[in-house]
């Protein structure tokens, strides 16, 4: 079970349409990536990184990608999780407006 962080409970909202992306990497790393459109068509985007045993490992929310399409913002997002898992990121909280 993945031990949430208060950047996703920031950013959460059931009511919105949105795409997600989770996987497991080979070395047990867990990422999500989720995208939605905001209530006024702003991409909005969040990236989760979490240990095996759901350990939080990184998340980082952006509450407007400019010019990129839901499709486009989760395949950068799940790069930058990628990133983040292969890289041993320290635990962070990172919001940008």
């Amino acid at each position: 079970m993945r031990h949430r962080g208060e950047q996703f409970w920031a950013w959460a909202d059931p009511t919105l349409h949105h795409r997600c992306h989770d996987e497991v990497l080979d070395d047990g790393t867990k990422i999500d990536v989720q995208v939605r459109l905001s209530r006024i068509g702003e991409t909005q985007l969040f990236i989760g990184v979490y240990a095996e045993q759901g350990a939080l490992i990184v998340e980082e929310s952006y509450y407007s990608r400019p010019q990129e399409s839901m499709s486009r913002a989760l395949v950068w997002g799940v790069g930058r999780a990628r990133s983040f898992a292969v890289g041993a990121t320290p635990i962070k909280c990172i919001q940008t407006a």
